[in-house]
């Protein structure tokens, strides 16, 4: 069975097949991608209305570039799966729509995909796949959580962010530094030139006695720490980026293998944007060595917003003989949509 995939959430356009055979995982046949890092980067930041109407220009030669790679026609799909939320509702639309609309004219079913259920699930797609169940450390975006995974559909949500996420943290403090867009990726670079101990960071709710996060405090220190100094050097901006980014993974990190001892669990996959920072990788790899778990992680390729874990996410589903879309294929978006509530139906 062959499960196309379409993923408009936010600034990336991602179109792919995966292929199902049997009780195996899904593998991936195609897939193409379009960035908008470009066109949003004179303005800072996402703009919504130009996003949505990007999407609309992308999504059809995408599609028709996916499916010249694998050399399938559209008449061979069997599945058009596309990102229900969470996200910018027009970008949304845009994705739901066109899938819908195509499932239609083909007469196959169409099924909305959890857009964090995708990376959650994305290492599945890689070399060093994991088995259920693990704990799953999602930071994508303005997302952080901690969730328990027993199988596809079955998520206990063991922590999250109250205020900003992971990611969110690396953009404001990018922002602050003086980073371009996107500022995440920015101040990781810049990271590796400077002193990850120069500055002594907030770690906060380190020591909560709880699986939840909080970045908001972090980002004002290091506003704070950016005016005290004034005039700020490469040096000085070099040793906050990598103190910033040591003290953001240093929890990403601690509560990670809290939220392991907690569950009696064993595998750890780590999935979204953050997921690809190099520092987090080497110190998970680092106490997976000390404590004895499995870590897994996505492709690079797979780390930011993709088609690739839509469609694998939808293959997945489909293979539990979980429920598809009515057949009329009317369709919704759901912008909020927490994981947790995304139950097997």
């Amino acid at each position: 069975m062959k499960v196309l995939g379409i993923e408009s959430s936010c600034d990336e356009t991602g179109v792919a097949l995966v292929q199902v055979d049997g009780p195996g995982t899904p593998h991936l046949l195609a897939q193409a991608l379009h960035s908008q890092i470009e066109m949003h980067r004179a303005y800072g930041g996402v703009v919504p209305e130009l996003a949505s109407r990007d999407h609309i220009r992308r999504v059809v030669p995408l599609t028709r570039e996916v499916l010249a790679a694998a050399g399938i026609a559209l008449a061979d799909i069997d599945l058009v799966a596309y990102t229900r939320g969470p996200g910018l509702a027009g970008a949304l639309l845009v994705g739901a729509g066109f899938a819908c609309a195509l499932a239609a004219a083909l007469g196959r079913p169409a099924l909305g995909v959890h857009h964090l259920e995708g990376h959650l699930l994305s290492p599945f797609l890689s070399a060093d796949a994991p088995t259920f169940p693990f704990v799953a450390l999602l930071v994508s975006g303005g997302h952080t959580q901690l969730m328990r995974v027993d199988d596809v559909g079955r998520y206990t949500l063991l922590g999250e962010t109250i205020d900003d996420a992971a990611g969110e943290a690396f953009d404001k403090s990018a922002k602050l530094l003086g980073l371009g867009y996107p500022g995440g990726p920015a101040l990781a670079r810049l990271a590796d030139f400077g002193d990850p101990e120069a500055y002594d960071l907030p770690r906060p709710l380190l020591r909560s006695g709880n699986l939840d996060f909080s970045f908001a405090g972090l980002k004002t220190a290091v506003r704070t720490q950016v005016l005290k100094l004034g005039n700020v050097c490469e040096l000085d901006r070099a040793n906050i980026a990598a103190s910033t980014q040591a003290a953001i993974v240093d929890v990403l990190v601690r509560k990670s293998l809290a939220a392991l001892r907690e569950t009696g669990l064993d595998r750890l996959v780590v999935a979204g944007g953050v997921g690809a920072n190099a520092h987090l990788r080497e110190e998970l790899e680092r106490e997976s060595k000390r404590r004895e778990f499995r870590a897994h992680y996505p492709e690079l390729a797979l780390c930011t917003d993709n088609g690739a874990m839509i469609a694998l996410a939808a293959a997945m589903r489909l293979q539990r003989g979980l429920a598809l879309s009515q057949p009329d294929y009317g369709f919704d978006v759901r912008p909020r949509w927490p994981l947790a509530t995304a139950e097997i139906s």
